[in-house]
Order: C-alpha cells, then sequence, then structure tokens
C-alpha cells in the first residue's frame, strides 16, 4: 500500500533536463521587494512561492536551487525582512520569497502589517502555480506552518511540504518526522500529495524541485 503524501519518485530524464535548463547560466535575478500590493509586478508569468518560518533554510534553498550563491539573503535576525522578495527566472517564472514567519521578536504591529499583505498576494495572486512550505526535518512542521497551510487552503493555493535540511537527521529519525508531516498534511485539502526531500548544503533534492517548478505551467 502506497504511503500517503510520498516522497517525490526519481522524476524521468526529460523532466529533470527540462529543470536544468530552465535554471542553466545563473539566469535569476532580484527584481524587487514588495511592502503593499501596489508595488506587485504584472501577474504576467508563472509565479511560484517560498514559505518557510524564520532559520529554515529558505534563503539557502532558493540560492541552491537558482544556483546564485547570494541571490536570496540570509539574515541572522529571524524575522528582518518584511518584503515579498520577487526574482525574475528568464522572462517566463517569477520565483517569490516570502518573509519568515514565526518570529518572536517582531513588533506585533509589523506582524499584523505583514500577514495582512500576505493574506491579499495569497488570494489574489492569479498566476501563481504553487507554494513551497518549507518544513526543517529536524523539527517537523510547527502550529506556524499549520497556519500558513491554513491560509493556503482558505485561499486555494496548492502548496508543497519541502523538508530542508535532511543532512541533519539520521534515517531512523527522519522517518518518525515524515511520520508526523504526513499526518499533518493529510488535514489540508490544498496540500500537493507528493514531499520533497532536500538538502542546499549537500544538493539532495535541488534537481526534483527545479525539474518540479519547470513543469507547472
Amino acid at each position: 500500500m502506497q504511503l500517503p503524501f510520498p516522497l517525490v519518485d526519481d522524476l524521468d530524464a526529460s523532466a529533470l533536463e527540462k529543470g536544468r535548463k530552465l535554471f542553466a547560466g545563473n539566469n535569476s535575478d532580484f527584481l524587487k521587494g514588495v511592502v503593499a500590493m501596489s508595488g506587485l509586478p504584472p501577474a504576467d508569468r508563472i509565479e511560484v512561492c517560498f514559505a518557510g518560518r524564520s532559520n529554515v533554510g529558505k534563503s539557502s534553498l532558493i540560492n541552491a536551487v537558482t544556483g546564485r550563491t547570494r541571490l536570496a539573503r540570509a539574515s541572522n535576525t529571524p524575522g528582518r525582512t518584511q518584503e515579498i522578495n520577487f526574482f525574475t527566472l528568464t522572462d517566463s517564472h517569477y520565483l517569490v520569497d516570502l518573509p519568515g514567519y514565526g518570529y518572536a521578536n517582531a513588533p506585533l504591529a509589523v506582524v499584523e502589517k505583514w500577514q495582512r499583505l500576505l493574506k491579499q498576494y495569497l488570494s489574489g495572486r492569479a498566476n501563481l502555480r504553487r507554494a513551497f512550505v518549507l518544513i526543517d526535518t529536524r523539527h517537523g512542521i510547527k502550529s506556524v506552518d499549520e497556519e500558513i497551510m491554513s491560509l493556503l487552503d482558505s485561499s486555494a493555493v496548492t502548496f508543497q511540504a519541502v523538508l530542508t535540511k535532511a543532512d541533519k537527521v539520521k534515517d531512523k529519525d527522519r522517518e518518525k518526522i515524515l511520520s508526523q508531516v504526513r499526518e499533518k498534511l493529510s488535514k489540508h485539502p490544498a496540500a500537493f500529495p507528493e514531499i520533497v526531500l532536500t538538502s542546499s548544503e549537500k544538493g539532495d533534492g535541488i534537481a526534483t524541485l527545479r525539474a518540479i517548478i519547470a513543469g507547472l505551467d
């Protein structure tokens, strides 16, 4: 019997090659940081967004996927970046970096402003094909992750769980975390039924994630 929310199987060579070509040549660039809906770029291309709590390794993953080591800037202060950051990928895609959530030290007014912007963005972006929700493999899904997942459910935005820092967890412990992740995902109707396991440091899952993005239309 197949597990619910299995890990993505090995993709065929054509899908992997399509992903490689899309991201070849370091062709991703920072476009702009947005603090209000009026600042969003035109919805004229395929768009994917990356969401995750602070310190989940989001910047490292974006850099690994794009092959640009300093494209997304990691902050030592969780929650410091309060913008929706847009990156171009050739002239066919936007990669969108949502601010890290779950930060404890940000002022309440800042948190509320970001939450409003996030809800407006997710509800009103017709070209948004998928959200990638990043989960630290060491910790599994936490309550703050479920909050963003519920928001994606209500916004009817398909999201896919991407487990980060997989190299930091032993195989026997990883299975326990995967069981917890699968159980939590089963409660969310917008969850895509496959999980991506990644390590930015080791390169695991990066080609798979590129192929998934390249296959969206």
